[in-house]
């Protein structure tokens, strides 16, 4: 018995081992790629690891490795990330790795530093490439609409390289600016544009701004780190009022060469148009409300002419875009550079306008000397941007610009003569669309130069001093010229035999501004873990700032005839017309001198003071500093003994933080005595009156927020509650007595408080779903914000009404009690059935009717993957605000039958109710629209071919749609605008007029890495 029992034994280890040995046998051969999470770049040298076998990432990142077939994850490491595990699919692991230690202490990029994510303690919102919005977005604002909560970004117009309107937590400024502060790899960016702001003629009229960020190129930007409260921005002193956003470029890594190249074809079409009557709705609407039908002739005139036409077709186009990009980055340990250049060209879909960036960009980072203490980091960025900019007015009269001319042009009327030519009728108000679009001309040219150059040195390893040098250089230069054929008083070219202009006609407009930025900071940083439970991170530093502004400007009328551009020509304008103008900027100065401190204790409970003193030349000597501290506390709930039986909450921390910032978006001087001249001959006066008790403006903020995961990281909660107060309200008062000879401002700092309170929650779910290789994630974010002005004696209206018949009308007041930016108008109650007239409660009475600032912000991300392909949502909406529909109040209101087109919706009104032709134009609440819009901004889908042959070792496909559709009620273009209407220098926000429209885009393209 004892002899068959030990032969069973044998045969049993015999069968095992040879079961062991086939399984061994069986082996399946693995590729993936190891990439950074932060901005997708390769990590070479990293360690992976399945069924007892090992491999390394290469130069591009890539591995290949043959392990048993049962295995069905890779686990890889490498130094300064999280470990992860990589599922095997179909013989593909690819993985991303995040930047933190094995026991997971993320890094968040903070002012003049970074933080372990576990001792921050102010409210910081990231970014990263790889979730940036997709597409085309020329500037790198528009890459996180949408993605973080308590910020909005809002494109102000649908033109290429557009500005934008950036508000994090609301707005804190009466007439100072509301945009915050960017960084771009430690080098603070002026939101000064050099791009010059001129306009030409009362038709065309002043166009929307550029955006002063177009010099970036978006493919460069590894991550967008956005400071919102003051523990974050109080390092920042006088410039973090309104937040600050840190954009950090991607840089070298080591290892051999790489090449990423990239490119992308797009179409664009408008994405909304307004419905006005077609020709024959018109003749019919003529009819209705007694009109003569009959078609126009030399004896007979009518506002029939018999054609059908649509104006606004005619100078819409579809568009095409380009944009290509190609980077070479390398290095070792002790060398690493990157090497980036960039093309983007956009064509607008508006005929001759368009947008062209070239961009180049040089990084690199040397350790130097035999202990290798010393670290240079050098950097230079060049970018030249070229526009075509379209007649499009932000304060155009009944005459119109561009929109407003082909929204109103009479649909029965041909736009052409029958050769071929554009319709113009000399001596008429009516503008044809096409003509105008012909006639005008405007280029403009930024070149941007952003340099840096920053060593540092380790006294000892915890111990490092760093200076950086940084300049940056931008020059503007803008030609506008409008030909002699257009039918516009003084600009037509005139005929009158005997006349002194006789042959003579045409504008011309050019203008150039300079922008010189020089900054030189220097810090000393400490950082050790002084025992277990006791750890520093410390900075103190001073920086310097210095910024030179101005430009000068031509305009001349009458020029002699030329088939050539008329900046060429225009010293032949006839010299009574002529207009010379220049300005420089009092050089702005700002000395600083800061410091902070993170204690962490236990990795439980970590404290945070910042201490900031800047002084401004902005300022006179009664108040040239300002001191701005902050303190913040945080509380890792997590660490506690307490917790260590709730296995279902992770990473629980509470964080509180106080502290005040200030603001100097306003002009250089501004406490100084300044006298300046215009025009030909000169007029030389004070234009400004000193002040030298002028103080900052101030904003205390103080947050209390709340993060944690759920289901072991699955899910992401944040939650934070804010309360600002911006008091010292810095305004341009009215002029003292006694009165200067020549029209003259004070900047002062006026009585009142600007309140802004708000929520906001973050969730985020990684994997929702997780099977058979098909993943799905989303995140969404929540902002609730309420804004409120206080203590404010006075009024101050804003939101300039435009068009005909509105001339002095306005839609906003500024009162104590009442949000920023809330409408002030008549309530409009109806149509009078017997008169056909408007009516309204109370006569000529205005109420305050509604914020234009939203109540509520929303974003939501989505992201799927099966196998290779892969599907990424971003929608972004608001709530509770309004808008004022300026482009039917002037353009397509119904008086304007018979003499122009009117819209579909107010023809429909006036049949309804009898509305009369005789009704007069005015700013009312009948043009007051809700603004609430959900926006699919951006939807990509993506296909991973990863490795082709020996050389490529990724290929990615993809196709995105930009501004796909938008759920709204309102009836204008695009809720997502911004027609900048300010009134005596007073901002607006949330109004219309006849803009340039959104564009709908579908891009296709494709990157490659060698």
């Amino acid at each position: 018995m004892e002899f068959f029992y030990r032969m069973r034994v044998a045969v049993v280890l015999c069968c095992t081992m040879l079961f062991s040995v086939i399984a061994q046998g069986q082996n399946v051969s693995v590729t993936g790629k190891v990439t950074d999470a932060r901005d997708g770049s390769a990590i070479s040298g990293a360690n992976v690891a399945g069924g007892g076998v090992g491999a390394l990432s290469g130069a591009d990142g890539t591995f290949s490795i043959s392990v048993p077939a049962t295995i069905k994850n890779l686990k890889v490491t490498y130094v300064g990330y999280l470990s992860s595990l990589a599922s095997i699919s179909n013989g593909v692991a690819n993985v991303e790795l995040t930047s933190k230690t094995e026991s997971g202490e993320a890094v968040v990029v903070i002012g003049y530093g970074s933080v372990k994510k576990k001792d921050l303690t102010g409210s910081v919102g990231t970014v990263t490439a790889k979730n940036f919005n997709k597409g085309i977005n020329p500037a790198p604002d528009q890459l996180i609409q949408g993605k973080i909560a308590g910020v909005q970004v809002l494109n102000n117009s649908g033109a290429p390289g557009a500005g934008t309107t950036i508000r994090i937590r609301g707005n804190s400024s009466l007439r100072s600016g509301n945009t915050p502060l960017f960084v771009i790899d430690g080098v603070q960016i002026s939101n000064t544009n050099s791009r010059p702001d001129i306009s030409v003629t009362d038709v065309g009229g002043a166009t929307p701004g550029g955006n002063p960020l177009n010099f970036v190129n978006p493919a460069d930007i590894a991550s967008m780190d956005v400071l919102k409260d003051a523990a974050a921005t109080a390092i920042y002193g006088s410039r973090g009022a309104n937040g600050v956003v840190i954009i950090t470029t991607k840089r070298g890594k080591a290892g051999a060469p790489k090449v990423d190249f990239n490119a992308s074809f797009g179409i664009s079409t408008i994405a909304k148009k307004l419905r006005v009557l077609t020709g024959d709705e018109y003749r019919t609407a003529l009819g209705q409300f007694g009109f003569p039908t009959t078609v126009s002739t030399t004896t007979t005139p009518t506002p029939n002419f018999g054609a059908n036409v649509d104006a606004l077709d005619e100078v819409l186009r579809k568009a095409g875009s380009q944009n290509y990009g190609v980077a070479v980055s390398a290095g070792t340990d002790n060398a690493k550079y990157r090497l980036s250049l960039g093309y983007l060209d956009q064509d607008g879909i508006i005929k001759k306008t368009g947008f062209k960036k070239y961009t180049a960009n040089f990084t690199s980072s040397l350790k130097m000397l035999n202990s290798k203490k010393l670290n240079v980091d050098f950097s230079v960025l060049t970018t030249q941007t070229n526009e075509k900019i379209a007649p499009i007015s932000n304060n155009a009269g009944f005459k119109g610009s561009l929109i407003g001319q082909a929204l109103q042009w009479n649909p029965t009327r041909s736009l052409y003569k029958p050769d071929g030519t554009p319709f113009i009728e000399y001596g008429s108000d009516n503008i044809n669309p096409v003509a105008y679009n012909n006639a005008y001309n405007d280029f403009a040219r930024v070149t941007t130069i952003l340099a840096s150059v920053a060593p540092s040195y380790k006294l000892t390893n915890e111990l490092e001093f760093k200076t950086q040098v940084s300049v940056n250089y931008s020059s503007g230069v803008r030609k506008q010229y409008l030909t002699a054929f257009i039918n516009v008083q003084d600009i037509a070219i005139d005929n009158t035999p005997g006349s002194a202009t006789f042959g003579r006609g045409g504008e011309v407009n050019v203008s150039q501004n300079e922008l010189v930025t020089k900054q030189i900071t220097n810090t000393l940083s400490y950082n050790k873990s002084i025992s277990s439970n006791f750890s520093l991170n410390a900075v103190i530093g001073h920086e310097y700032l210095k910024t030179d502004f101005g430009g000068n400007s031509f305009y001349g009328r009458r020029l002699l005839p030329t088939d050539k551009p008329y900046y060429y020509y225009a010293s032949s304008s006839v010299a009574s017309t002529r207009a010379v103008n220049g300005f420089q900027d009092p050089t702005t100065e700002l000395q600083s001198f800061f410091g902070r401190a993170i204690v962490n204790l236990s990795n439980k409970y970590i404290i945070t003071g910042t201490l900031r003193a800047d002084g401004s030349s902005k300022f006179g000597t009664n108040n040239r500093y300002g001191i701005f501290p902050s303190i913040a506390a945080a509380w890792n709930v997590d660490k506690e003994a307490f917790m260590s039986n709730i296995k279902q909450i992770g990473n629980l921390k509470l964080r509180a933080s106080y502290g005040i910032t200030g603001n100097q978006e306003f002009p250089a001087g501004a406490s100084q005595l300044i006298y300046g001249l215009s025009g030909n001959p000169g007029n030389f006066g004070q234009i400004q009156i000193a002040n030298p008790d002028l103080q900052w403006e101030e904003t205390a903020s103080s947050n209390i927020g709340l993060e944690f995961t759920l289901l072991q990281g699955k899910i992401n909660v944040g939650v934070d509650y804010f309360n600002r107060n911006t008091s010292k309200i810095l305004f341009p008062a009215e002029q003292p007595d006694p009165v200067p000879a020549t029209s003259a401002i004070k900047w002062t700092n006026i009585k009142g408080n600007v309140i802004n309170k708000g929520l906001e929650i973050t969730l985020g779910i990684n994997d929702i779903i997780k099977k058979n290789d098909f993943t799905l994630s989303a995140s969404i974010n929540y902002t609730a914000l309420n804004n409120t002005l206080k203590n404010f004696s006075g009024e101050l209206p804003t939101g300039e009404v435009s068009g005909q018949g509105l001339t002095g009308a306005y839609s906003q007041l500024l009162k104590s009690g009442y949000p920023i930016n809330t409408f002030y108008l008549k309530k409009f109650i109806g149509i009078d059935k017997t008169t056909g007239i408007s009516q309204y409660e109370g006569g000529e009475q205005k109420f305050f009717l509604g914020s234009a600032n939203p109540k509520t912000l929303i974003g939501l991300s989505i992201n799927a993957a099966y196998k290779k392909l892969g599907l990424e949502i971003n929608m972004n909406g608001t709530k509770g605000g309004y808008i004022y529909n300026n482009t039917t109040n002037a353009v397509s209101a119904f008086n304007n039958l018979g003499k122009r087109n009117i819209g579909k919706t107010e023809y429909d009104i006036a049949l309804a109710q009898g509305e009369r032709g005789a009704n007069p134009t005015s700013a009312s609440s009948r043009y007051l629209e809700k603004g609430d819009y959900l926006k699919m901004a951006n939807l990509t889908v993506s296909y991973s071919l990863g490795a082709l042959g020996k050389s490529i070792s990724n290929s990615n496909f993809f196709i995105t749609g930009q501004n796909l559709f938008v759920i709204t009620n309102y009836s204008g273009f695009d809720p997502e605008v911004n027609t900048s209407k300010p009134l005596n220098g007073v901002p607006s926000f949330g109004l219309e007029l006849t803009p340039y429209p959104t564009s709908r885009t579908f891009n296709f393209g494709f990157n490659f890495t060698f």
